[in-house]
Parts: structure tokens; sequence; C-alpha cells
């Protein structure tokens, strides 16, 4: 049976696979001899490793649906190892190259090499796209390129003075063709713009007889095939080129992966996989005489959206490569190298992207971007990104480590009361602009120093404490206000670490007491954990705060008015991700809405208070799951003792309509809460036709000046969800109740 159901799954995504192949395939042809010439390698080179990235990638890969082959980021690698060790050894260096991935997959590391700064990626591509442009022009003009960019653009000019019109024609159409297709009709442009460009190139040159030069090949496909040579020396350059085209075939292949996976909802890819399988494809290439392998972002994309479920695409993709090139290699030989020419102007400028430039300029790493893409045009590749590297690792350290520390006086004139403040993290880094702060201060001044630090190492804290004690000794004073995380104490205990603080109200005291924290043993053991957590707030907190509240400190503009449970798990203004002034907040047991008649008027004040006169525009009744005061009910409470009994009387109708089996209870139970969640649901929504009935709530609802909202908040995942009179789903979105939980 599983034999069946596998062979139906097979044929039932082939007709999405088989499709989307084909239009892979129309892609992959042009694009493959394209960087083959681009990298002064044998034009079967491209084809071949068109083919063994489809088949061995795409069968071993952990994307599966990526797709493998030839890519435009290498080219300018590849070419340099083809000037210096000829085009059989630079296969050697492929293979070597792809044992070197394999390495990293069975590492377990591969996601490792995602941690290259995006900024230096995204230069070394444009750097790369420029370069592959400036090589390019000169063969579309009918020239020859020069061997370094700095001689490709000093020779343009003599190029442009120069120019073999047949072959600039043919590339200009080329290069008009490509960039004008996007523009074109969705219809149309389901054949590849890359393929329609040259086989029109190719046509006209033909029919009109043009005497231009076109690609030559030496064989057919099983001709070029051929076995890789072993250096005969300079080992220290060959292994460097290893490393370098495992290094960037490797990047380039993950971040193709992981862009992949943001354009589809199927399988995420396994990185490590993944190595696996460009590694294999790299040794297989180098061994028959092919380019270096990696995930292509170009033809992937295309995979995806032409509609492929599985990695057969990628696979049957390599398979129509091997077709054309074994049985139609007289047609490669029709097209002009003027055209491919134009195909790869418009690949090297496609690399450069200008939404990466605005991203580098947005968060400061502009001049990172512009050192790199200028590094690898006119040095190399390889020190292009180097540089780049260091450069971006000196910002962040430089980011990470500055800390702004200012010094000034302040009070009433002749005071002699100055304020000294710290912030961000201080190390020995910061000690000259911290010595500069403090030896500012006059002797026998009267100094505040607030230190708001997540980071403090043995260094700053020695000075800090050795100026405290030198100015203290002249007379001064020194009031230490600690407010960060990290503390003067801490550096002498154990070696710096980064302290953050957490966010206000999520963390518990129990947790403060498991880490040893403890207030002033003053205080009273039944109020240690408030002061203590009064101090910490006063510490830590207070300016936050401080800060939010600042236009409400006169008068109040809520929006809400929230009723809520008096439970302590339940936390409204973090659930709700509010703050000062947001919500008016209504707690008593188990969340309820006495109804009218009742001698308990607190919620019916409240109601009249907030809609009345503070104009609310909504009020929410949320609930929460193990509630005690639904418990209590399903436990059978006597509702006629004491105030406790008294009180839960209000909860007998939500028990009622429970039993009755009420809608919202039933959804709650086919979304798999438990029995008394079950009831706890049912609650609110009974909660809120109360509230409907209330003779303030009911007109401003039906007027539209008013909505009625129910919530539930779900402890164990933390996930708050919306209550309706006949259902329940994740608050803020359309999901059905039965697809909410885990």
């Amino acid at each position: 049976m599983s034999e069946m159901s596998s062979l139906r799954g097979i044929r039932a995504n082939l007709r999405y696979d088989l499709p989307a192949s084909l239009v892979v395939f129309l892609v992959a042809l042009p694009l493959s001899l394209g960087i083959a010439i681009a990298s002064d390698a044998p034009v079967m080179a491209g084809l071949i490793a068109a083919v063994v990235g489809g088949v061995v990638a795409g069968l071993i890969g952990g994307s599966p649906l990526q797709v493998s082959g030839p890519a435009a980021g290498l080219t300018v690698v590849v070419a340099e190892l083809v000037a210096n060790f000829g085009w059989k050894i630079t296969c050697f260096i492929t293979v070597a190259a792809g044992l070197l991935q394999i390495l990293f997959g069975l590492s377990k590391k591969a996601g490792a090499a995602l941690a290259i700064a995006p900024v230096v990626v995204h230069a070394m591509l444009a750097g790369i796209g420029i370069t592959i442009a400036l090589q390019q022009i000169h063969v579309l003009l009918g020239g020859e390129s020069g061997s370094t960019a700095w001689e490709n653009v000093t020779q343009l000019p003599a190029n442009l003075m120069d120019i073999d019109w047949p072959s600039a024609v043919i590339g200009g159409l080329v290069i008009v063709m490509m960039l004008t297709w996007t523009m074109l009709p969705v219809s149309v442009r389901k054949v590849p713009g890359p393929l329609v460009a040259i086989v029109v190139a190719t046509a006209l040159t033909v029919i009109l007889g043009l005497n231009i030069e076109r690609i030559s090949l030496d064989g057919n496909f099983f001709e070029a095939i051929a076995l890789p040579e072993l250096p005969t020396g300079n080992w220290g350059a060959v292994v460097m080129g290893i490393i370098t085209v495992a290094l960037i075939a490797s990047v380039e292949s993950l971040l193709s992966a992981v862009a992949v996976d943001k354009m589809h909802t199927g399988p995420r890819s396994d990185f490590n996989r993944e190595m696996l399988g460009q590694g294999s494809a790299n040794i297989t290439s180098g061994l028959l005489g092919g380019l270096p392998v990696t995930g292509v972002i170009v033809r992937s994309t295309t995979n995806v959206a032409t509609g492929a479920k599985t990695r057969a695409s990628a696979v049957l993709h390599g398979v129509w490569v091997l077709v054309f090139a074994a049985l139609l290699t007289g047609l490669v030989e029709q097209i002009p190298t003027a055209a491919l020419a134009g195909l790869l102007v418009v690949i090297g400028i496609q690399l450069v992207k200008l939404a990466h430039m605005k991203t580098a300029l947005k968060t400061g790493d502009l001049w990172v971007y512009a050192v790199t893409v200028t590094s690898v045009v006119f040095l190399n590749l390889l020190e292009g990104v180097a540089i780049g590297l260091a450069l971006a690792i000196a910002l962040v350290v430089w980011r990470v480590v500055r800390a702004e520390i200012t010094s000034e006086p302040f009070g009433t004139e002749g005071s002699r009361q100055w304020l000294i403040r710290a912030r961000g993290s201080l190390s020995f880094l910061s000690l000259p602009k911290l010595n500069k702060a403090l030896t500012a201060v006059p002797e026998a001044a009267h100094v505040t120093l607030e230190l708001d630090v997540d980071f403090l190492d043995h260094a700053a804290t020695e000075a800090i404490e050795d100026w405290k004690w030198a100015h203290e000794a002249t007379g001064g004073s020194v009031l230490v206000l600690e407010r960060g995380k990290a503390r003067l104490d801490h550096a002498r205990e154990a070696p710096p670490r980064r302290h953050t603080t957490g966010i206000i109200g999520l963390t518990p005291w129990r947790s403060r007491r498991n880490n040893g924290d403890a207030p002033c043993a003053a205080t009273p053991p039944s109020l240690q954990s408030i002061m203590g957590g009064v101090s910490e707030y006063h510490r830590d907190h207070a300016d936050v705060l401080r800060a939010a509240t600042s236009d409400v400190t006169h008068s109040q503009d809520p929006d809400s008015l929230f009723l809520t449970c008096a439970d302590s798990r339940l936390m409204p203004n973090i659930i709700t991700a509010s703050g000062p002034g947001d919500l008016f907040t209504v707690r008593n047991v188990g969340n309820l809405v006495p109804g009218e008649g009742s001698t308990d008027t607190s919620v019916a004040a409240a109601l009249e208070f907030a809609i009345g006169e503070i104009g609310v525009s909504s009020v929410v009744v949320c609930g929460h799951s193990s509630c005690g005061a639904m418990k209590a009910m399903l436990a059978g409470a006597d509702t006629s003792d004491g105030k406790i009994g008294s009180w839960l009387g209000h909860a007998i109708p939500s028990l009622a309509a429970f039993r009755l089996d009420h809608p919202a209870g039933r959804a709650a139970a086919e979304a798999g809460f438990p029995e008394v969640d079950q009831l706890a649901v049912v609650n609110v929504a009974k909660q809120m036709e109360n509230l409907m009935r209330d003779p303030v709530v009911g007109p401003a609802a039906t007027d539209g000046r008013l909505r009625v909202v129910g919530l539930f908040f779900d402890i164990p995942t933390a996930q708050v969800f919306e209550v309706t009179a006949t259902g329940v789903r994740l608050a803020g979105t359309d999901a059905r109740a039965e697809s909410l939980l885990p």
C-alpha cells in the first residue's frame, strides 16, 4: 500500500515538476554557456556543470526546490584560476573544494558559513557583476577584454572609437530584450527572456548572413569530458584557491537556499545535507571537466515560480540539458559571442542591486559595501572579501564596545555638583573617553556617577574605583547609581559578561530568590519579595517607565476597559503589548459581570465611568486557562456559602450553558482545550452577553460607539484567543479553532 501511495504521489507531483523543469532548462541553457565564456573555461564545461548540478545536487542536496549549476558569482575566481593554473588544474581545485564542502556538511556546522555579514556578500556579488560587465562590454563591441578591471576601464574609450557594428548591434539587441522583458504581458513572459534573446539574436545573424564571431566547440559533450590534473607546484596558491571556491560556493548556495525557503511553504532546507549535495556535485563536475557548481537563485526562483513541488524538477532540468548537449551541439555553434556578451552584461548589472545599497545606507553599512565593491573590482575577489569582512568586524566591534559618556555640572551656580553618565558597554577600550570625563571634574566636587551599562570589565571597574578613592581623598564626594544590569562588584567576582535587561513584569520574584538576590535584611520576611522588586524597579526600570508616562501624567485617555480575572498569572499589559494609559483595568475572581439586581456594583461603576466619563472605544472580557473559579464551579462549589460562594453565584449561568453544550464550549473542545478551559471560554461568552444587557454598554454597542470583545489567555502556550458567541480562534488571525493548538 505504501508503495502504491508513493507512486500516486510521484504522478501527482510530476504534473507540476515536469513543466517547471522544462522552463528551468530553458533559463539554464544560455546562462550556462555565458558563464563558461565569462570564466575563460571551455564552453562545454558550463553544460557539464549544469547537468551535474541538476542531477547530483538535485538528488542529494538538502534544499528540495533549489536548482544548482554554474553561477555568475564564481566567474571572476574561476577566470583567475584558469589564468594562473590552466583549465585541468582548475578542475582539480573544483574537486578538492567539493571534498571540503562535504567536510562542512559532515561537521554539522554548515550553517556557520552564513555568519559572513550579508552586506559583504551583497557587495561581493555587486563587485563580481561590475567585473563581468566591464569584461563583456569589450566583447560586445567586437574587441577583447583586458586582464584587469583597470585595463578594461582605461581601454574602453579606444574600443568605443573602433566598434565592430554587427557585434555591437546584436549584443545591444540582447541587452534591450533582456531589460524590457519584464514589461511584457505575463502570458509572453512565460517563455524565459534569456532564451528568447539568444534565439532571436542568433536567428538574425543567420538570416542576415552577418560575418560575426560565434561560439566554437572542441568536440561534442562526451568528448569534452576529461579528468583533472594534479598541480606540480605552487601548492600554497592552490590551497588558497580551493578554500576560496569552497567558501564562496557554500555561502552562495546557503544564501540561495534561505531565499528559496522564503518563497514556498514546503519542507525547509537541511543546510548540512545541502553541503553534502553541493560537495558531491563539485567533485563530480570537477572530475568530468565542468565548472564549479553552486545553488543558483535565478534558476531556483524560476523553479518555484513555475510551480515545482519536489526535487524531481531540478533533476529533470539536468536531464534536459544533457539531452540538448549530447544531441544538439551544432545549434550552440550558431550563437554569436556578442549575444552571450550582451546576456552577461545584463547578468552583471543585475548583480548590483539598488535595494542592497539602500539597506546598507539605512543600517550604516554603506562604507563596508562601497569599500568591498571597489576592492573586489580593482584588487581581486579574495582580497576584496577579506577587506570587507575586516571592515565589517571592526564596525561591529566599534558599535558594541563604544560607550556614551558625558560629564557636566548641574544645579545652582557655585553648588559644585557634577553629573557623569555612562551608557552602553564599558571596557578597556572606553578608558580614554572615561578618563577624560572623570578628570574633567574639579577637586572637592559632589559627583553623581550614573552607570547604565550592560557590560563592565575589570579595567573599567578599576579605573572608576581608583578615581572615586582619589576624588574622595581630596574632599569630594561620589554617589554611584548603578541602573544597568552590569555592576561594579560583578567584575571582581567573575569574568565579564554581557547583562541584558528583561521586559518589565516578566521576571518573577521566585527567579530572583533562586538566583540568590535578596533585599535588605532589615525588611520583614513577608515584604522581602515586593520590596526587593520595588528596589529593582527603581534601579532598572523607573527611567524607562517615566519616559512612557510623560504624556499621561495629569490625565488618562485609555482605549479599552479590560475586565479580567484576578489570577496572578494573567498580565493584561504584557499579552496586549500595551503601555501606561492604554487599558482601564478591572479585575475580579473569575472575570465576572454581575447581572441586573446584584448588590455588587463595582463592575457597573467601572463601566459607567469608563464609557460615560473617559469614553473608551471597547470593553474586553478576558478569561484564562486553569482558572480557579471555573475549577470550583465544576467541582460543585456551594454558591450560598460565604462571600466567595456568593460571588461565584454569578458564574452559575456559565456552568448551565456549558452543560447544555454551548457552541463556544463545543468549539473549545474541538480545539483540544480541557474541560475546565472549555467552561472558561463559555464563561467569557456569557459575560459578553451580560455586558450587552448592561444599561450603559448595550446602547453604546448597538449605536456602534463601543465594541465588546472576548479573549482567552492559554497559559501553557502563552497564546491569546478571541472568543465569540459561537467559537474560539487565535486572536489576530482567521485560523479555525481546530487548527490552533499544537
